[in-house]
């Protein structure tokens, strides 16, 4: 799918006690979000814990993953510091039947717009039926993305580098190709996105708020008047005060104790601050309760 567009949801891993990935809750949490507005899925993105869980687990939820009725709704987040290790997951990805991958550049090393042309050069040597969005997310991988290097990658891989998420929001009011889908990371883009002509969002906060964003996609595609962004934006800006992953594990903790478990060295948020979300929250009449009544 060239032009991926919609809401997305970057869905949540979700762990057994011991930590290891529980293939089943991960698989329903994921595909409660389609259900509840979600156009599709990134899995195994940054919210999903990509870098912490083992490449093993992966594949297994993989092979799981690909009987879903959902299946063609799912990017496969592949992008990690290893080179091989992002290709060998894409090639079990693909040998499955996935089309699309979400891929950061790596972590930790400085690097300019050269070498990230040339990690994704390798990427599609290796992989050419792939689909990739590239990942700029300069807060986490320590590199962001000038809109010529995006150029530049787009016009030698026309037919892999198919669109961007832009959670460093540099791109996303300026960059402007043909059939390539320009993705904001935040509720709080998604409709001055729209106005410039994006093609959606792909976020963490989807996971709680996709009823809310598809109401706004919606709302803005069929010309009616916005009723509900001030409060997916509202939302949004609340659970942006911790952090995302931890938030929204303590948020939806409140549906199943076992969103309890994270990775370390992630955690969920301590007593007050759980207190004081779900309060903030409750203020914008949204709850775990609200949303299982929808």
């Amino acid at each position: 799918m060239n032009n991926i567009k919609g809401i997305y949801a970057a869905s949540l891993s979700v762990l057994n006690n011991d930590l290891t990935l529980n293939i089943g809750k991960t698989i329903e949490h994921a595909e409660m979000a389609i259900e509840n507005g979600c156009h599709g899925i990134a899995i195994f993105g940054s919210t999903g814990q990509s870098q912490l869980i083992p490449i093993a687990e992966k594949i297994n939820l993989l092979n799981n993953l690909s009987i879903s009725k959902f299946k063609e709704k799912y990017i496969i987040g592949t992008g990690l510091n290893s080179l091989g290790d992002t290709i060998n997951l894409m090639r079990v990805a693909r040998s499955l039947n996935f089309a699309n991958f979400l891929i950061m550049p790596p972590a930790y090393y400085k690097y300019g717009d050269k070498e990230v042309i040339d990690f994704y050069s390798k990427i599609v040597e290796a992989i050419p039926e792939g689909k990739i969005i590239l990942y700029n997310f300069e807060k986490l991988c320590g590199y962001k993305f000038s809109i010529e290097c995006v150029q530049n990658l787009v016009k030698k891989f026309p037919d892999q580098i198919v669109g961007v998420k832009d959670s460093s929001y540099n791109l996303y009011e300026s960059l402007k190709l043909d059939n390539f889908s320009i993705l904001p990371g935040s509720e709080l883009k998604l409709l001055r996105g729209l106005e410039l002509g994006c093609s959606g969002i792909i976020t963490a906060t989807c996971n709680a708020t996709s009823l809310l964003a598809r109401k706004v996609y919606d709302d803005f595609q069929n010309k009616n008047d916005q009723s509900v962004n001030e409060k997916l934006c509202n939302v949004r800006q609340t659970f942006e005060k911790y952090n995302l992953i931890s938030g929204l594990h303590t948020f939806y903790k409140k549906k199943d104790d076992i969103y309890k478990n994270l990775l370390p060295p992630l955690s969920i948020l301590d007593d007050l601050d759980e207190k004081e979300l779900i309060r903030n929250l409750e203020k914008l009449d949204f709850s775990i309760k609200s949303l299982e009544a929808a």
